[in-house]
């Protein structure tokens, strides 16, 4: 593949393409979950000019889901996209059912009937008649992967979708969907505190030409070193206070671990984050297949800097000082992990 993701010399983001037929993108997207779901309260306008700020500094690829708050995120980016149609690559998903009255609880839906519900519905809070990319957020294992990729496919066909993608899926589930119509991305978390994507999702995206997109390249701002005990630090109602890794005993173990990475951002003048950042775009190069990821931020700052990070290239002695950290980490991504592709590798 041409276009990994390479910075330019002139210091403009480079652009990395989704799949072998799909747009072209900066080279690092924007996470717009946080910004009315799941972290607590949010500054709305630090938000919104967060959005305007990205796409000045090249991030062209914005990323939502109908379930962040029960559409909020997506009515909350819709004016900024219909600003910038033309300029920008929109990203939401579909399968994740929540329960209004139990916060806790979650199901999966990737039915027919379901998923053309939910594609009206995304069009109408965005206010736009197309998506560029549709992923199917979470596999419904009671429905056959190709009845779900045949009709997302026929919303390509019917001009309401441009390109497919799916989220937390298995190599073998990638082959599958990707036989049925083309899949130009493929969405898991990728870190370097997370990295089982490299055994067998990774090696079928690059060689069937289907693009990366790592959610939580910065482990939900653990690998910021922004904080390390999440019962203590972080408020009541952000959900990172479920994940293991921020449990008290945990989260210090880990925190440990940063220390490599504090190493190698102070002998570069840079943050822990730019470095865990530079990591997972490196990651383009190691495995042969176009990386973007997706870093989520609510403050125009933090998207600056996040950015500045695609110009940072790893050495190959900085990687090795990175190498061993995923296989300590302790704690598992979530607290249910049949929420996700791990239980069916």
């Amino acid at each position: 593949m041409s276009d990994m993701g390479e910075m330019s010399d002139m210091g403009v983001m480079a652009k990395a393409r989704l799949g072998t037929e799909g747009p072209e993108v900066g080279v690092q997207g924007l996470g717009c979950m946080g910004m009315s779901f799941a972290y607590g309260p949010t500054d709305e306008d630090a938000a919104r000019a967060t959005l305007e700020r990205a796409l000045e500094l090249g991030v062209t690829l914005y990323d939502t889901a109908d379930m962040y708050g029960f559409g909020e995120n997506e009515k909350f980016i819709a004016p900024f996209i219909q600003a910038h149609r033309e300029d920008v690559v929109l990203a939401t998903k579909f399968g994740i059912v929540l329960d209004r009255d139990d916060p806790t609880k979650r199901a999966v839906r990737n039915d027919r009937a379901y998923i053309r519900q939910c594609v009206e519905g995304s069009l109408r809070r965005l206010g736009t008649d197309v998506i560029d990319l549709y992923y199917m957020h979470r596999r419904d294992v009671n429905v056959p992967l190709e009845e779900t990729v045949g009709a997302m496919a026929e919303l390509v066909a019917e001009g309401k979708v441009k390109h497919l993608g799916l989220s937390e899926v298995t190599g073998p589930e990638l082959a599958a969907a990707h036989a049925v119509h083309p899949i130009a991305a493929v969405q898991s978390e990728w870190s370097v505190f997370s990295r089982d994507v490299e055994a067998a999702v990774v090696p079928t995206a690059a060689r069937l030409g289907v693009a990366f997109v790592p959610y939580s390249p910065l482990g939900r701002g653990f690998l910021t070193g922004a904080f390390v005990n999440a019962s203590a630090e972080l408020g009541a109602d952000d959900f990172r206070r479920t994940m293991p890794r921020f449990n008290e005993e945990n989260a210090a173990a880990n925190a440990a671990l940063l220390e490599p990475v504090r190493a190698v951002a102070e002998a570069r003048g840079a943050s822990l984050g730019q470095i865990a950042l530079a990591w997972v775009q490196r990651r383009a190069r190691e495995h042969g297949l176009s990386v973007v990821p997706i870093p989520g931020t609510r403050k125009p700052s933090r998207v600056e800097e996040n950015t500045a990070a695609t110009r940072i290239t790893l050495t190959e002695d900085e990687l090795a000082l990175l190498e061993p950290i995923a296989g300590k980490v302790v704690g598992g991504r979530y607290a249910d992990m049949a929420f996700t592709s791990a239980g069916r590798e």
